[in-house]
């Protein structure tokens, strides 16, 4: 069932809430960018995303996968650099553009961070597939 989190940029430039459902999971990546940003994603319908201070705090940069068009907005605090969301195009999976809400910028409690379950997939070599193997450091 949904519910409605919060979160925020390190510095608090940036906060936003969201109405997500933490029991369907969320995904840890490995492709170079979620790798070296440590980036734990829930996706989440774009109408279910509100930034409720310092939209004009955030820095959008792009990057397309070799071959490709930049599908995603990857968002940024210009102040302290935490990357709360990322905001894509449509997703057939959801039904709608979306945001990939980074996880560890919403405001839980342990238990509620422990409970959420994780698929690790493989965007490293651009299958998506999900991994067994190596993901210990993600």
């Amino acid at each position: 069932m949904k519910k409605t989190y919060r979160g925020s940029c390190h510095c608090g430039a940036v906060a936003f809430e969201a109405d997500i459902d933490l029991s369907k999971g969320s995904t840890r990546c490995n492709c170079s960018f979620c790798h070296k940003n440590r980036f734990w994603m829930t996706l989440v319908d774009i109408d279910d995303v509100r930034v409720t201070k310092g939209a004009d705090a955030l820095t959008d940069y792009r990057q397309a996968p070799e071959g490709k068009e930049a599908f995603l907005h990857l968002t940024f605090c210009s102040r302290c650099g935490v990357r709360p969301f990322s905001r894509g195009g449509f997703l057939p999976a959801i039904g709608n553009a979306f945001y990939a809400v980074n996880v560890a910028t919403l405001d839980l409690t342990d238990d509620e961070r422990d409970a959420i379950p994780v698929t690790f997939v493989d965007g490293r070599r651009n299958t998506w597939a999900p991994l067994t193997e190596h993901t210990k450091n993600m």
